[in-house]
């Protein structure tokens, strides 16, 4: 079955879903459990390309009309948006993305009625894990009598769902990669520039995906704003006038992941060397002020002043 040719690292969730579709046992609903970017989402698109089997879909199965994607959405003026809908609306995103009670009840309605190309009709539910409790009642009730359908959960771990729902899943486990396995697929992906960075990839934990995303934000930073404040000010004035380039420099979302770098790169500075890790400390203050809106520039005063003596 080479549709899961592409997907590395992850043999034992191929081994289960190409043992299912060769012995003709597919479940009604799957839960792929894994951490973010280790290939849920690829290995749901190579199975449903297997369970369509009208080769008439196969490049664009998510178009095939038995197949519905459902993704997390944010409620901007009444109206549903994806993240890239949001992003293009330059909507300010103050709370996540939710799976609603509204998007299960739609995955009802297209369960209604019977698939009209393949033998079943496929629902797969992106980031499962932000389903509201109303909402994931809701999708119960679905799973308890699906009809001709199977359900893929794409979620981090069964313990972000409610039990209910996970006892009528069969679990498919995704799992973190090893680094050989991170640059292969760095390297496939075209992105194997990312290898040499070895404080994005400690970042990334394992997960191909998150080492990507890491470096897409590294690269919204300047460098010489990332290299003045990963050296450490020497003085008060060189504080605060870097704690002021970031606050104009970078969105929230960037500084929170320059909150990460930063406590990664100290870390593995006290690792190496003994020094004090009340940087990484600091640090995580620093968090928790931008978590609450505190005004940021004056974070970054403080978090820098604390940390020009370590």
């Amino acid at each position: 079955m080479t549709s899961f040719n592409s997907l590395i690292g992850q043999s034992q969730a191929v081994e289960l879903l190409t043992q299912a579709i060769a012995q003709n046992r597919v479940a009604p609903a799957y839960l792929f459990a894994g951490s973010p970017g280790v290939g849920k989402r690829l290995a749901a698109e190579s199975f449903v390309e297997w369970l369509v089997s009208d080769s008439r879909h196969r490049v664009a199965q998510r178009n095939h009309p038995d197949v519905l994607w459902v993704e997390p959405t944010y409620l901007h003026q009444g109206k549903r948006l994806s993240p890239v809908e949001a992003e293009a609306a330059g909507v300010k995103k103050k709370t996540p993305p939710q799976v609603r009670l509204e998007q299960v009840r739609e995955i009802s309605r297209f369960l209604s009625r019977p698939p009209l190309e393949a033998d079943r009709s496929i629902v797969i539910i992106d980031q499962a894990e932000t389903m509201a409790e109303p909402a994931a009642n809701a999708l119960l009730k679905t799973l308890e009598e699906p009809g001709r359908a199977t359900l893929i959960l794409l979620a981090p771990s069964a313990d972000s769902l409610l039990p209910t729902l996970v006892s009528r899943c069969q679990k498919i486990p995704f799992y973190r990669l090893n680094s050989d396995a991170i640059a292969q697929v760095l390297k496939t992906a075209g992105f194997s520039e990312i290898l040499a960075h070895p404080q994005v990839l400690a970042l990334a934990q394992g997960s191909p995906g998150e080492a990507i995303a890491h470096w897409q934000k590294f690269q919204t930073v300047p460098p010489e704003l990332l290299q003045a404040v990963t050296n450490l000010p020497k003085s008060l004035r060189e504080t605060l006038a870097i704690a002021r380039q970031i606050a104009k420099t970078l969105d929230s979302e960037a500084q929170l992941w320059l909150v990460d770098y930063l406590q990664q790169t100290y870390w593995h500075q006290a690792k190496l060397s003994g020094q004090s890790a009340l940087p990484v400390q600091l640090l995580e203050k620093a968090r928790d002020y931008l978590l609450a809106y505190v005004q940021s520039q004056l974070v970054w005063e403080v978090t820098l002043t604390g940390m020009m003596h370590f």
